[in-house]
């Protein structure tokens, strides 16, 4: 059973200071009613300068089950995506097997029902095994239990035009997404980091901005040639933005994200061979770094997506060369988002929901996430405390991986609780594992 929480002098978006109630797994009162409505025992939370949003939504989660358990699982992942105030995240195809049939997208989907944490909604892979050639199930992903409507190769790219164009002429049925890993392969073989200064001091083999932008450049033509919606992942360059920002200024149905690390972080970090540093796209300059930072702020980005990739020790505990792609980021995103783009006053916390929470649950078509604060919503919400400083201990993190950049800093701001239907899956800045409920 549900328990009834009254918020007292909560700030909805960072608007004003009201009370907020939630009961029976709905929004039940906003402002003085919401005590007289509260019934008996509710629990109530001293919400003075706390910011109340709606719960966020993550387009571009790595969850590595089924096949590498040992780096993390739907349970795990998701855990941690609910202490980062995430009440639903998309799982990325690339497991093993891959997530393109029906079948292994139902078995993640009832993993992470089963879990408890988040909602999961699966996405489903645009090729067969990631190869790029033959286009996967899509129609019977999109009509499986778990209602798949973003599809992606994420950790390749769809790098044949014609296999592109095909598949996005397909989703164009139900609705759906092609969600673009944009690199072409040729201009990247080998490489290890960002193209630029840096790599020649280092002698490590560089990924050139223009193997980014020569894929987003053709895709969105061809969005535009078949009418069907492209969702550009991981956006890291300033050409980048510049394409999305003509796509869009030309009627394009194209959307973008960028990573926090991308909104924070610059190539300079590589020059101690840490691979933790190690991701796909590559961290890039200070400049793109303002570049993306602007795209966001004015609206050309459309969303802040975590590219959440847990690793093994092992898998990046060796030299820069040998070690995989990939930060964790789940835990972190919404600090690095305050600190680079709030703090900075570059947005309000308005703009915080609407790229974390109510622009990806309209993308990936999670119709009860990303909702209004208002009564009868359902009571997917999270509560920050943004006054709160905190060092990042990657080994204090419910993720199963430790693989954070941000490992040592200090960030801005501090999830309080999250909500998922009204039930508490994180309070006082801790997971309720006792309040999760396994489905049979």
């Amino acid at each position: 059973m549900t328990r009834n929480y009254l918020l007292r002098d909560v700030s909805p978006l960072g608007d004003g200071t009201t009370d907020v109630l939630l009961a029976d797994g709905v929004i039940a009162a906003i402002g003085p009613d919401a005590e007289a409505q509260a019934g008996p025992d509710p629990v109530i939370i001293n919400g003075s300068g706390l910011i109340l949003l709606p719960g966020l939504v993550d387009l571009h989660t790595h969850l590595r089950e089924p096949g590498r358990e040992d780096a993390e699982t739907v349970r795990s992942g998701t855990r941690a995506a609910a202490m980062g105030g995430f009440t639903a995240v998309h799982a990325m195809a690339n497991t093993t097997p891959t997530q393109d049939t029906a079948g292994v997208v139902e078995q993640v989907w009832r993993l992470g029902r089963d879990a408890g944490w988040v909602d999961v909604r699966p996405i489903g892979a645009v090729t067969v095994g990631l190869e790029g050639e033959r286009l996967a199930e899509l129609g019977a992903m999109a009509e499986s239990a778990a209602q798949v409507r973003v599809f992606s190769d994420d950790g390749k790219c769809v790098h044949d035009p014609v296999v592109m164009r095909r598949a996005l002429e397909y989703v164009k049925a139900f609705d759906g997404v092609i969600a673009q890993h944009a690199q072409e392969p040729r201009l990247t073989d080998g490489a290890q980091m960002h193209e630029g200064v840096v790599s020649a001091e280092l002698g490590l083999a560089g990924w050139p901005a223009v193997a980014e932008e020569a894929i987003i450049a053709r895709d969105v033509l061809l969005a535009e040639h078949v009418g069907s919606r492209l969702h550009v992942c991981h956006l890291s360059t300033a050409g980048s933005v510049e394409i999305i920002r003509w796509a869009k200024s030309r009627g394009i149905d194209v959307t973008a994200e960028v990573t926090p690390h991308h909104l924070m972080l610059t190539d300079e970090l590589a020059r101690g061979y840490d691979p933790v540093f190690k991701v796909n796209p590559p961290l890039r300059t200070q400049r793109d770094v303002e570049a993306v930072r602007e795209g966001l702020a004015d609206g050309t980005i459309d969303i802040v997506a975590t590219d959440h990739a847990p690793h093994t020790r092992e898998d990046k505990d060796c030299e820069w060369g040998a070690a995989a792609f990939g930060m964790t980021g789940l835990e972190t995103a919404l600090s690095v988002v305050q600190e680079t783009m709030v703090d900075t006053g570059r947005m309000t916390w308005a703009d915080v929901a609407r790229v974390l929470s109510t622009t990806p649950a309209r993308i990936g078509r999670v119709s009860d996430h990303g909702r209004p604060i208002a009564v009868g919503e359902p009571a997917n919400l999270t509560l920050v405390d943004p006054g709160i400083r905190r060092t990042v201990v990657p080994e204090e993190q419910a993720t199963q991986s430790v693989n954070s950049p941000f490992r040592g800093r200090e960030l801005s701001g501090c999830v309080i609780a999250t909500w998922l239907r009204g039930r508490a899956t994180v309070m006082d800045g801790s997971a309720c594992d006792e309040s999760v409920v396994v489905s049979s």
